[in-house]
């Protein structure tokens, strides 16, 4: 959604900021000209505001290859005519024109200037704006620098060109310091991602900052060496979504058209036989899928992150059903589903049966006892499915950790001699995990523990 933008008499800042992504993208508008940082997939919002001011949009600038979303960088360029802007380092496979250190373009009376600061990624540039009289107003750090943090710099390693964790993070030192930091502490800080992202471990809930604000709270920008910058970055950062490496390379090719993605995907009858073995993602709420579902069907609930989470859970090589209750839910998560890339991956999209086809009956979970937990946990096999870096306070004594991106491929290490019992942080991703060990351990009884999970906290380590 559009956030309030800021401006000088010469130019107009706008940012858009997609919540469940935590993404910031931006429109630089000085008179009638337009120039676009890191857009989304969904072009329509970008068009909008170049409508509204009368605007043409004549360059996207792209800071790097995404991980975490696709961009609609080639098709707003075939729409408007714009010029994409990246670095040479990219390796773009559509039309653009280099845009690294010493680059400059003009915007009517202002100018954009080019940074290389490779770090998160290897090809990494930030974005200088300098006013009419030369001064600069503005930085737009891509995944360089957030609010409070930095970029990981462990999601674009190459071997082969010598390109680890440890050669990343030591370049990000040097690109901050040589480059950011020395930039005027009025310059104001516009980052793609906020609060959230896995793009960055510590990010504040500001969507803004200055150069100055950051020298002063920012731990990544205090004095320290190399060798403990380069330690401390690559502590405790979080797991990568199984969809990160498909989408560096989908945005480096460039995505086709979002609407004609969407419009593409197979919508099926409710009474449509799905093939047997077939994966489903049920995005109904957590009760009503425990009341009635197709069976072997996973609960990956249509919420907040629902984008981020269908990218852990599921891989960019496998295909999937997607089942909503309504049509307006529907189409929601298959335009979420687009928003990484994955709308080719579904194989059909339709309503939640209200009756199954055939004979086959539809399955339901146990229903949980809390005071058996709360008096026996013993007696329950308990899988916690949070992150390692949520997970070093355990809330039950010999819980079986098992983070959810890594659920589908371990859920045999989980012993079928008790009960099972799921919990996460909050509710939403035992949902999904309960259904997923569920369904690869027929005949064991899997529970949720969901919500209830907060009465849990701290009492059982």
């Amino acid at each position: 959604m559009p956030l309030p933008s800021s401006s000088t008499p010469a130019v107009h800042i706008q940012q858009f900021y997609d919540k469940g992504l935590a993404h910031a993208s931006y429109a630089v508008r000085a008179g009638r000209q337009v120039a676009l940082i890191d857009p989304g997939r969904d072009p329509q919002i970008y068009y909008d505001f170049a409508d509204e001011h009368e605007a043409d949009i004549v360059a996207v600038i792209e800071t790097h290859p995404h991980a975490d979303f696709v961009s609609s960088h080639l098709e707003i360029a075939q729409d408007t005519e714009a010029t994409i802007y990246c670095s040479r380092l990219t390796g773009a496979k559509y039309p653009h024109q280099g845009f690294d250190d010493g680059d400059r373009l003009r915007l009517g009376t202002v100018e954009l200037h080019a940074l290389n600061t490779p770090g998160h990624s290897p090809d990494s540039i930030s974005v200088l704006l300098l006013d009419e009289l030369g001064q600069t107003r503005a930085v737009f750090t891509g995944d360089t620098l957030f609010v409070g943090d930095v970029g990981r710099p462990d999601l674009r390693e190459d071997a082969a060109q010598g390109l680890t964790r440890e050669v990343l993070a030591a370049q990000l030192y040097h690109s901050l310091r040589q480059k950011l930091m020395a930039l005027p502490a009025a310059t104001k800080v516009y980052p793609a991602h906020g609060p959230g992202s896995l793009c960055g471990k510590t990010t504040s809930p500001d969507l803004d900052s200055s150069i100055g604000r950051e020298l002063a709270t920012n731990y990544a920008l205090q004095a320290q060496t190399e060798a403990d910058f380069v330690r401390a970055l690559l502590a405790d950062q979080p797991f990568q979504p199984k969809y990160f490496g498909f989408d560096v390379q989908l945005n480096k090719q460039g995505a086709p058209n979002f609407e004609d993605g969407v419009r593409a995907v197979p919508r099926l009858s409710s009474s449509a036989l799905l093939p047997p073995g077939a994966l489903v993602l049920d995005t109904r709420p957590a009760a009503q899928f425990r009341a009635s579902h197709l069976p072997g069907a996973l609960n990956l609930m249509d919420g907040g992150k629902f984008e981020t989470w269908l990218g852990a859970v599921v891989g960019p090589e496998e295909r999937f059903y997607l089942l909503a209750d309504t049509q307006i839910q529907l189409d929601a998560v298959i335009r979420k589903a687009a928003k990484i890339g994955y709308e080719t991956h579904i194989a059909g999209a339709l309503l939640a049966p209200a009756a199954l086809p055939g004979t086959t009956q539809p399955a339901t979970s146990p229903k949980l006892d809390l005071a058996a937990v709360r008096q026996h946990p013993e007696q329950f096999t308990i899988v916690d499915i949070r992150n390692r870096a949520e997970a070093h306070a355990p809330l039950f004594a010999g819980a079986l950790l098992l983070p959810l991106p890594e659920l589908r491929e371990r859920v045999g290490e989980i012993p079928t001699d008790k009960p099972v019992l799921v919990h996460c942080a909050g509710g939403y991703r035992s949902a999904a995990g309960a259904s997923i060990i569920a369904a690869a351990l027929p005949g064991v009884a899997v529970y949720d523990l969901g919500e209830a999970v907060s009465e849990f906290s701290g009492v059982a380590a």
